[in-house]
């Protein structure tokens, strides 16, 4: 196997489609047969045999909605070589454009896979021989580079999850090969081994001209870490950073220390992706990728969140997320003071609005204590700020996801005249 991630997102979502593909066969459909002669025989024998890649063809357009489909599909759009694949499987003419392409080789790898079946069921025999196919076609004369970087706080519940287009999050005691640095590195003792980015790509050398800057793979590789952490960050918690060095290598060989760049520290315990977790985590990293915007308000939210989530001590982090939220709340600048009342009309209960914005206006009197040089005290500081880091992490979230409007401004203040309507109705109300 010479492509984890491609293998497990494939494996995925061969598993789905058996699934799927069986259900459709036990609510009746049927699969269509023909008569061919047996070779050898000197007296002519005929036998039956099941029309499998016809079936899948006609049923390829429903597994679309499958879970597993688009990291399978994005992974082979990703991926040099697809077409001597299509060639060997007797495709004369790949489609040219890559999702199709990436569709015609998912029918193809599944008709290969259920090869001369009736029934469909998931037989690991059978997909790996379909699978070191693929590899020995799309591989030949090709060389990948793998990269790999400790993720900090987090961890797996299962061993391996596949998120498409090459990218994986790996239990670094299920890589067999993995540099014990990578695995077990971190501050303190560590008692479990880390949870491992690993990208797997076609290698690119540097240019001529390169002056040796880096080659084309790791920078590649720099920028997909980047967003992976973005996403699991929006997920999960804002705790969550990258080891400061990662390991690369060509094919089989052996892995070598690069520089990667600092992510911050993780703060407190890890952030435990269950199994049941991993479809919804896989679809929110694909959907990041297509709507992480450019530009503009959410933009610079974003990224002012991500500075906050480097900061090695959580009061840095403060300034980095006030000026986050009131770009997204207050564009009337500072002196307005609106900020606490849209994030509280936004982020909390009814009866719990008043207290939150009495929150935000303390971690606000922090800040300016901070810029005068004056040490944060009194009890619970610490967790004002990771409330305010919460609040800005989950309106970021929500927005990207499509869940809340990107003019927040808007939203909040429709609230909080809801809210005002509301009272003064009770107000007016007799008795």
């Amino acid at each position: 196997m010479r492509n984890r991630s491609l293998h497990a997102t494939l494996e995925a979502f061969t598993e789905q489609a058996a699934f799927e593909l069986a259900s459709d066969t036990a609510g009746g459909a049927e699969i269509a047969f023909e008569v061919i002669e047996s070779p050898g025989a000197r007296t002519p024998l005929y036998c039956y045999r099941p029309l499998t890649d016809q079936f899948i063809g006609q049923r390829l357009g429903s597994l679309e909605h499958l879970t597993t489909y688009l990291p399978a599909a994005r992974g082979l759009q990703a991926l040099g070589g697809v077409e001597e694949y299509l060639h060997a499987r007797g495709e004369p003419r790949p489609p040219d454009d890559s999702a199709e392409r990436a569709d015609a080789v998912l029918r193809a790898f599944l008709g290969r896979v259920f090869a001369d079946a009736s029934e469909f069921g998931f037989e690991p025999e059978r997909f790996e021989r379909a699978y070191r196919e693929l590899e020995a076609a799309v591989y030949e004369g090709r060389s990948l580079c793998a990269v790999l970087v400790p993720v900090h706080g987090l961890a797996l519940e299962s061993t391996e999850l596949a998120l498409g287009g090459g990218l994986s999050l790996v239990r670094g005691d299920a890589l067999d090969d993995a540099p014990p640095e990578a695995v077990w590195s971190g501050s303190g003792r560590r008692e479990r081994p880390n949870v491992l980015a690993l990208l797997t790509l076609e290698d690119q050398p540097p240019d001529a001209d390169s002056d040796g800057r880096a080659p084309a793979s790791l920078a590649a590789a720099r920028l997909r870490f980047r967003r992976l952490l973005t996403a699991l960050r929006l997920f999960d918690s804002p705790r969550i950073s990258l080891g400061a060095a990662a390991w690369s290598r060509a094919d089989a060989g052996a892995w070598q220390l690069v520089a990667l760049g600092g992510s911050g520290r993780a703060h407190g315990a890890s952030c435990v992706i269950a199994e049941e977790q991993e479809d919804e985590l896989r679809g929110f990293c694909n959907l990041m990728v297509r709507r992480a915007p450019g530009s503009g308000e959410v933009a610079w939210a974003l990224s002012r969140f991500e500075m906050g989530c480097e900061r090695i001590a959580p009061f840095e982090a403060l300034t980095d997320h006030l000026l986050a939220l009131r770009a997204l709340l207050e564009p009337e600048g500072p002196n307005s003071g609106r900020v606490t009342q849209r994030l509280a009309a936004i982020c909390a209960r009814d009866h719990e609005r008043a207290a939150l914005a009495e929150r935000v206006a303390h971690a606000i009197s922090l800040e300016r204590a901070l810029m005068a040089g004056i040490a944060p005290a009194g009890p619970g500081a610490d967790e004002l700020v990771g409330e305010l880091a919460e609040h800005l992490r989950a309106l970021l979230r929500d927005v990207l996801c499509g869940h809340l409007d990107s003019d927040l401004v808007s939203v909040a203040d429709r609230l909080l005249a809801d809210a005002l309507g509301d009272e003064r109705s009770a107000l007016a109300a007799p008795g």
